[in-house]
C-alpha cells in the first residue's frame, strides 16, 4: 500500500491495492473517518455517504430526468443539484465553467490558481485533487485494475476504461448543441466550443492580466515576466523570453525579414 498526504492540516491515507469487496471502510483512530468506494475512488466522511453513493450511481436506478440535457439521477435532490449546472449558480468566473456544488467549483478553481495541496509521498509530485493523487499512485505499483473485456487493454481509471469502450460501440454521446458534431467524451466536446464557437479568452496571466484561448499561449507569455529566455539568435548569443522579441531583434540588427 502506498501512502500519500494533504499538505494541509491533516493527512489522508490513499489506498492502491485492490479489494475483493466494492465497499472498503478507512476508520482513523483519531481523525474524521473516510470512507472509499473501491469502484470509482471517491471518497466519504461516513458511512451512510458512502452507502447512499453505492446505490445511487452503482446499483441504483436512474429515475429522475434532466429536461435541459437529458441526464438522468437516482433521487429529486440529486437532480436538484444537477440543475445548478444550467441555472449558472456555481460558476466560475475565470473560465464561465459551471458546476452543481461550490465544492466541486473550489476545487476546479485550482486549476487556475495552480494550488495542488495533495502530494505523493514517493515521488513528491503534488495535486490539485485527491482523485489525482489515488491514480498517480498506480505508477509506482503498477496497478490497473480497470479492463476491456474486448481487447483486454487496462487502465488505472475507470473513467479511461468507460471511454475507452466507445473505440467499440462507436459511441459518441456528446453533442455540440451549435453545429450537432458529436464526440465520445466531454473533454472533446469542451475544446470543440472553444475553439470552434467560442471567441473567449479564459485563460489570463497573474502578472499583467492577459487573457489568452489556450493554456500553451499563456505559459509562452509568462516567460516575459519570469525572465526566462528561451529563445536564442542564430546570428550571436542574444537571448530573449518572447518570439516578437526575437523577431525585433533579427530585423533591427542582421536585417533579417528585411
Amino acid at each position: 500500500m502506498l501512502c500519500a498526504y494533504y499538505t494541509g492540516e491533516s493527512s489522508v491515507e490513499v489506498k492502491t491495492e485492490a479489494d475483493s469487496n466494492d465497499i472498503t471502510e478507512h476508520p482513523h483512530d483519531d481523525r474524521a473517518r473516510l470512507y472509499l468506494c473501491t469502484v470509482c475512488d471517491k471518497r466519504f466522511k461516513g458511512k451512510d455517504g458512502l452507502m447512499h453513493h453505492k446505490l445511487s450511481k452503482h446499483n441504483g436506478e436512474n429515475s429522475y430526468s434532466c429536461t435541459v440535457c437529458k441526464k438522468r439521477c437516482p433521487t429529486q435532490q440529486s437532480l436538484r443539484q444537477h440543475m445548478n449546472v444550467h441555472s449558472s449558480k456555481y460558476k466560475c468566473t475565470e473560465c464561465g465553467k459551471c458546476f452543481s456544488c461550490n465544492k466541486d467549483l473550489a476545487r476546479h478553481r485550482r486549476s487556475h490558481s495552480g494550488e495542488k495541496p495533495f502530494e505523493c509521498s514517493v515521488c513528491s509530485k503534488r495535486f490539485t485533487e485527491v482523485g489525482s493523487l489515488v491514480v498517480h499512485s498506480r505508477i509506482h505499483s503498477g496497478e490497473k485494475p480497470y479492463k476491456c473485456q474486448v481487447c483486454d487493454k487496462a487502465y488505472s481509471q475507470s473513467g479511461n476504461l468507460n471511454t475507452h469502450m466507445r473505440v467499440h460501440t462507436g459511441d459518441k454521446p456528446y453533442k455540440c448543441s451549435l453545429c450537432n458534431k458529436s464526440f465520445s467524451d466531454s473533454s472533446s466536446l469542451q475544446r470543440h466550443k472553444r475553439q470552434v464557437h467560442s471567441n473567449r479568452r479564459p485563460y489570463h496571466c497573474l502578472y499583467c492580466g492577459k487573457t489568452f484561448e489556450r493554456n500553451s499561449h499563456l505559459k509562452c507569455h509568462v516567460y516575459i515576466h519570469t525572465g526566462a529566455k528561451l529563445y536564442s539568435c542564430r546570428h550571436c548569443s542574444e537571448r530573449f523570453a518572447a518570439l516578437d522579441q526575437l523577431k525585433t531583434h533579427l530585423l533591427k540588427s542582421h536585417n533579417e525579414g528585411t
